[in-house]
């Protein structure tokens, strides 16, 4: 297992990626939109992990909740997995709450699933599986 991405909660992708772009020393290696999660990613890749910056594009999508709840930052962390459907059913099975009981599609079209903060010290964790 290893981290994968952190994703940052941003309020708007043109304001925030100049940012990340000083910090990094560049531009973000891709952007894409995630349909089921209603967000615009930017990604920097960083060596074994990334950065994933993430703009809501509804007002009801759950990076907009958290924005307005608590304002722009770190959202999720992402650790790396086998196989996330069996990571799913083995912590189930150890008693932590699932937001996702199947994993589904999110950015890069890799099969993700979260975990619920409240079994999980307070930070949203989000498992996506290697390819």
């Amino acid at each position: 297992m290893r981290i994968h991405h952190v994703g940052i909660a941003v309020e708007s992708l043109s304001a925030a990626l100049p940012v990340f772009e000083k910090l990094l020393g560049r531009p973000a290696d891709s952007q894409e939109a995630v349909e089921d999660q209603k967000v615009r990613v930017a990604v920097f890749n960083l060596g074994n992990s990334r950065i994933e910056l993430l703009e809501a594009t509804d007002p009801d999508s759950p990076v907009a909740r958290f924005i307005a709840e608590r304002g722009q930052g770190i959202h999720h962390l992402t650790l790396a997995v086998p196989k996330v459907a069996e990571r799913l059913r083995e912590l189930e099975a150890a008693g932590i709450r699932l937001i996702d009981r199947e994993p589904r599609a999110g950015a890069g079209a890799e099969s993700i699933a979260f975990l619920h903060p409240s079994s999980t010290a307070g930070v949203l964790i989000e498992l996506v599986e290697e390819k």
